[in-house]
Formats: structure tokens, sequence, C-alpha cells
């Protein structure tokens, strides 16, 4: 599959520049459904992407599952490697993980790119508002969510025990002021311990959650993230 790159820029930073980068480009996330006509219920294809590490960690694995809205069936799938060049650096996860999940992308056997991406990970739910759906979706111009396992930033009351109940998830400035609106706490399955949503680039925080409990069916993931997590760690 082949995607013409929005935007680019030089992935070997220091923290100090990738830091400086990711506040540059958190300018830039479209916060807005910019999808195609019709909506969210013209979507054809979502693709969920997750990233794991080989060899000790020398290796990092991305891995992209494009599945069928209409059913969530699966449609085509890729994984790609590369040698692990930057070290665990909290709140620099996309700079680790978004080099592979692009060569991921570009090795699908697609005419046409996805309608969206949902990422394992965090978006705007992040201390500089640019998770690994932000960076990716605005170097390719396509829409994304975030949907992760655990709380990155913000905070939330818990939310109802049922599925499709949620919860606020904000983030107050250290130094006081108004609280912002990050994301959401949504429980997927009763009883279960919830996901954090949060929109990614071109795509609002109401449909970032209406999609997510579209794709969930019999566990804790939405299908895309669960099934390219399971990619990622396959033998």
């Amino acid at each position: 599959m082949t995607f013409d790159m929005n935007i680019s820029h030089d992935w070997d930073l220091t923290p100090k520049q990738a830091i400086a980068l990711q506040k540059e480009l958190a300018a830039k996330v479209e916060q807005r459904d910019r999808l195609p006509p019709g909506g969210r219920r013209a979507l054809k294809h979502i693709a969920g992407l997750d990233v794991a590490f080989e060899d000790g960690g020398k290796v990092t694995r991305g891995a992209v599952v494009v599945l069928r809205m209409a059913d969530l069936e699966t449609v085509a799938e890729a994984v790609a490697r590369r040698p692990t060049s930057l070290p665990y650096i909290p709140g620099l996860l996309s700079f680790r993980e978004v080099p592979v999940l692009l060569d991921a992308l570009a090795l699908l056997d697609l005419d046409i790119p996805p309608d969206i991406l949902m990422c394992d990970g965090h978006d705007l739910a992040h201390p500089r508002r640019f998770g690994i759906a932000c960076h990716l979706g605005l170097l390719t111009g396509l829409p994304a969510i975030g949907v992760a396992k655990s709380r990155l930033t913000g905070h939330h009351d818990e939310p109802g025990s049922e599925k499709g109940d949620w919860a606020a998830l904000v983030d107050t400035p250290k130094g006081g002021g108004w609280a912002e609106r990050i994301g959401t706490v949504l429980r997927t399955r009763a009883g279960v311990r919830p996901v954090y949503v949060s929109t990614g680039h071109r795509v609002s925080l109401k449909t970032s959650l209406a999609l997510t409990l579209r794709c969930t069916g019999r566990y804790r993931l939405p299908e895309p993230v669960r099934l390219a997590d399971k990619l990622s760690k396959a033998d």
C-alpha cells in the first residue's frame, strides 16, 4: 500500500529535541471529524496498530490489522521489524514505535489506505498532548484514535460498572486553572477494568468513543487493537 506522507521529520533526535518537536507538532493536531463523506457510518475499513519487542528488546515489531467495519472481519494484515533505535523513555514512545508502524502500513496488500487508524496507546491524553495516534495520524494524514489500557496522565472518577458507562478524563495545569478534557474512561465490558480513549487526529472525542464501542465485542479491548496486539506478539 502506498500513501502520501502528510509531513515528515528527522528521527535521529535527542530527548530534548523530541520533546520540542512534540510541542511543535501538537499544535497541528485536528480534533474535529475529517472522515469520508457520510461520516462514521460511511467508514469501510479500520486499522488496528500495536508494537511489541523481540530478541530481548533489540528488535521492534510493528503490527497492523485491517478490519471491515460492517462485520469486523480481517481483510489484511502486515508485520514489520526494525532494530530498536531508542530506549524506553516515558512520554516519547511514539519516536520509538511510529517508524516501524509506518513500515507495517506500507506492507499492507491494499489499493487504498484504511479509513481510520486505532492505535494501542495514548494521544491527547498525553503530558504534551501528542501521543502515538496524534503522531501517526499527523504523519499519514489519516484520522486516528488512541485506546490505552492504563492511564498516563490526568484524573477521573470511576465510570459505572456496565458496558458503555464512561467518565471524563481531565487534566489540570500544574499552576492551577481550568481542567482540560483530554479523553474518556470507557467501560467496554461489565465489571471489567475500563480503557482510556482519546482522539489522535482528525477525529472528535465523541466519534472516538462511538467507534471504540462499535468495535468492541466479547473482549475488553476493541477488536482492531486486540487483534493488532495479538499479531504483534505472535511467534
